[in-house]
């Protein structure tokens, strides 16, 4: 196999648990190309390399990722990047740059619970993260998501478990640590990522049609996922993360969850790299 910085991954999504990826692929030193919608709805956004798509820049931990417009910037920031990044982040949710960049391989790590458009046959390697996908038939791998002893595990025949529809347990508390907007309207937030809320206080409100909405917390906790103010909201988006373990230092690091999904994917890379011949 090539050197790893002579391979370049293409990965759809930059939000929390694409940032983990993005972030084990760039240290085991391959060059990395994030693909984003122009508007991401990251609630977790500290973690997020998505936020670059509306600063122009992003860091978490160690990695940084730069917006670029057009795929020839994406290219011309890869070849004059170091080992460690800058990553490129091109807002293409339709994957349309990918015959300008012949990556090595795709990683879908949307995590929609559907498929939003890949293929197997894409790139030499296609690996897809979640439920919505078949391994062998939409990627030639699947990497479990669902918490619990098999995350991060690599399929490679059948499909991820289900979409539960309920939010993974932390400390106890699962569909009550994660909030939604219950009416269309505009983002107004009332708290920050990192502070520490009560039980029953006011995350956010929704503003629109209906007036002004309060958004509440049903725990008490760490604000760790708060979407942008401002944004223009559907009923039943996911708006706030509410963690019940009240350490602020999560808010700004790689979580478990993400670097075990991370974990997955470089296996699978590497795994089904010698079965191509790279």
């Amino acid at each position: 196999m090539k050197l790893l910085n002579q391979h370049t991954i293409v990965v759809r999504g930059a939000g929390d648990l694409a940032t983990g990826v993005i972030a084990r692929l760039v240290h085991a030193g391959f060059r990395v190309v994030a693909l984003e919608s122009p508007t991401p709805s990251a609630i977790r956004r500290t973690v997020c390399l998505s936020e670059a798509m509306y600063e122009g820049r992003a860091q978490v931990e160690d990695i940084e990722a730069i917006r670029v417009d057009t795929v020839d910037a994406a290219l011309a920031l890869l070849a004059s990047a170091g080992p460690s990044g800058p990553v490129p982040l091109l807002a293409d949710p339709k994957a349309e740059s990918l015959a300008a960049i012949k990556p090595l391989a795709l990683v879908d790590a949307i995590i929609a619970k559907r498929n939003l458009g890949t293929r197997r046959g894409m790139a030499p390697i296609v690996v897809a993260l979640g439920p919505g996908f078949e391994a062998g038939v939409d990627a030639d791998a699947v990497i479990e998501t669902n918490r619990g002893h098999h995350l991060g595990r690599i399929l490679l025949s059948g499909q991820a478990e289900p979409n539960t529809g309920v939010p993974g347990i932390i400390a106890g508390a699962g569909r009550e640590r994660v909030l939604y907007a219950p009416v269309a309207g505009v983002i107004e937030n009332l708290t920050q990522i990192g502070d520490q809320i009560e039980a029953d206080q006011a995350v956010l409100a929704v503003v629109g049609e209906a007036g002004r909405v309060l958004v509440r917390s049903a725990l008490q906790g760490t604000v760790r996922g708060l979407i942008r103010p401002g944004y223009p909201a559907h009923a039943g988006l996911k708006v706030a993360d509410v963690d019940p373990r009240c350490v602020r230092e999560h808010c700004h690091t790689i979580s478990d969850k993400a670097r075990a999904l991370g974990g997955g994917v470089l296996e699978a890379v590497l795994m089904l790299a010698g079965r191509v011949g790279a």
